[in-house]
């Protein structure tokens, strides 16, 4: 599907706050409300826009303890280990990656002692051969982020 600059600015709009109203947006492209209605329910049948969440505000997500885990698995092992993270409510996100390892999980835990004990949880599983992990100390860029 072609996006022209009004889809683009839209979905730009719409990932800065997916709340605003369809009036404001409208008023904001410089387009009739009917329009905004009609574009946005074409990107979402057209699975550009596949559904719309909350991100964290900086109170929360400032106090958490947030890491990035390589894990090395062993090849008839990936369905079942990522199984267990899709169960696991501290892993945010798992990405299949290139390289010397084979996926890429985002953590979010309320404490080091909770990273820890999880780090231990996920070394153990059945057929992960390998983790490297780096804490988050600070984010330098974010576009997802409110404000940001």
């Amino acid at each position: 599907m072609e996006l022209d600059a009004l889809d683009q600015q839209l979905l730009s709009l719409l990932q800065a706050n997916a709340r605003e109203g369809t009036a404001e947006l409208a008023r904001r492209l410089g387009l009739a409300r009917t329009t905004v209605v009609a574009r946005i329910a074409r990107l979402e049948r057209e699975g550009v826009v596949a559904g719309y969440g909350v991100r964290l505000g900086q109170r929360l997500a400032g106090s958490a303890v947030r890491a990035w885990c390589a894990l090395r698995v062993l090849p008839k092992a990936g369905p079942a280990v990522l199984q267990t993270l899709q169960a696991l409510p501290q892993v945010e996100e798992v990405s299949a990656v290139s390289g010397p390892f084979d996926y890429l999980v985002f953590l979010r835990c309320t404490s080091h002692e909770q990273l820890d004990g999880l780090l231990d949880r996920i070394g153990q599983l059945d057929g992960v051969q390998n983790t490297q992990t780096s804490i988050v100390l600070s984010r330098k860029i974010d576009r997802r982020s409110v404000g940001g």
